[in-house]
């Protein structure tokens, strides 16, 4: 099973490689990782960097999780 975020608004989806916890972890703390991605010099890992730059193009749309097999 694969997870990922899926915006209503704009039908386009994105499948960062982690658990779907891990998406809702940071798809609720966006704006606490953002602000820690700013004091990092060894960045973060790519699921991360992924899932922010998603949830940032999104920013105010209906973006929700979901899996296909």
């Amino acid at each position: 099973m694969q997870y990922g975020y899926f915006c209503e608004d704009c039908e386009v989806s994105v499948w960062p490689s982690t658990t779907r916890s891990e998406l809702k972890w940071l798809r609720d703390r966006t704006h606490i990782v953002t602000e820690v991605s700013k004091h990092t010099a060894t960045g973060l890992d790519t699921w991360i960097v992924e899932g922010l730059d998603f949830l940032d193009t999104h920013h105010g749309h209906s973006v929700m999780l979901v899996s296909k097999k």
